[in-house]
């Protein structure tokens, strides 16, 4: 375009105001009117196309039932049930499976040398028997390890002799291989001053099980079976375990999968 078509008066055409069009694509420069209006008559343009296939394609959602596709995308699964129960394959009647304990990782608890715990939980455990002691607790070890031949005797022929049931028994006795005696690491307790209420849940009324519901955790002991466990073994006051190292905490804890839970 030469210079003498600047002199002409150009021809009066719609045009829109500098500050209708959007600030981004302002031109700071002097346009040429023609152009100014061509560029925004093609801005405008792809807007209106814009509203019209906007406006078209919620017209379709609206009035087009969804494909099966669509259908099929948005079914959820129904959640199958949950049990309050542990799931675990090593689970028999409500009991776990656990390894048995080597006899050279064991050290004797009581005076005769008859009731044995691993190392660990055998040093604390005198030591929360001296603590108790002092204040003038008596705590007696009634039952430490358990060897797999052991628990046979106690789940098969004690049940055959009271003509009890599998699962009647599992509700206080493991099954062989599946007591948490095998490992070294639980023990049963009894109260020195009234021996009436060992093996009985008359033990709680005890000055002993009421001194180890407030100590037993500083020194790593903590009740196996409280009331409603999830286990669903009867309720057993005198049966602690040691979950003082992480050989103990992952054979209670990582193998049963359990959550931490106060002690009552």
């Amino acid at each position: 375009m030469d210079k003498a078509s600047f002199s002409k008066k150009p021809k009066k055409v719609p045009s829109r105001s500098l500050d209708d069009i959007p600030e981004a694509l302002r031109d700071n420069r002097k346009v040429i009117p023609r152009r100014r209006f061509k560029s925004v008559v093609i801005i405008s343009s792809l807007v209106g196309l814009g509203v019209i296939g906007a406006i078209s394609l919620l017209w379709s959602l609206n009035a087009s039932p969804p494909s099966k596709v669509s259908q099929s995308a948005v079914t959820v699964s129904p959640v199958p049930p949950t049990s309050d129960r542990p799931s675990n394959e090593n689970v028999l009647l409500g009991h776990f499976a656990y390894p048995e304990a080597s006899p050279k990782d064991l050290q004797p608890i009581s005076s005769d040398r008859r009731f044995k715990l691993r190392k660990a939980a055998a040093q604390q455990f005198n030591a929360m028997s001296a603590s108790a002691r002092a204040s003038g607790v008596v705590l007696v070890p009634i039952s430490g390890f358990r060897t797999v031949k052991d628990q046979q005797h106690l789940f098969f022929d004690v049940k055959a002799e009271r003509g009890q049931t599998a699962t009647k028994r599992a509700e206080v006795s493991a099954p062989p291989g599946y007591s948490e005696h095998h490992t070294g690491y639980a023990v049963d307790i009894g109260d020195g001053n009234t021996p009436a209420t060992n093996l009985s849940t008359k033990f709680e009324t005890t000055r002993a099980y009421k001194w180890l519901s407030v100590n037993a955790a500083r020194y790593s002991f903590e009740l196996s079976f409280p009331k409603n466990n999830r286990q669903g073994v009867s309720y057993e006051p005198w049966h602690w375990r040691y979950v003082g190292d992480r050989d103990s905490l992952e054979t209670f804890y990582k193998a049963q999968n359990l959550k931490s839970r106060p002690t009552p």
